[in-house]
């Protein structure tokens, strides 16, 4: 794959090969890859705390209805 990603970003990856954080421009733009997933599983976390602490808030404020499993069972004829 040919990439071109312009003068800045060429400069900014060559300075990273030269501190030897990495050894060629592939493994500068994989790191960078992987960096990235990285921070968007941590985003989705994050997301996922966050909506359960609001769940938990509408619970314990008598907002959302919660039922025991033997309210469920009994609800369904499990």
């Amino acid at each position: 794959m040919n990439i071109n990603l312009g003068t800045p970003y060429e400069a900014a990856i060559k300075k990273i090969i030269e501190k030897g954080y990495a050894g060629n421009q592939s493994e500068v733009i994989r790191q960078a890859i992987t960096a990235y997933e990285r921070m968007l599983e941590e985003e989705e976390l994050m997301l996922v705390h966050k909506a359960v602490e609001i769940e938990m808030e509408e619970i314990k404020s008598g907002k959302v209805k919660n039922y025991t499993l033997d309210e469920i069972k009994k609800r369904y004829n499990i």
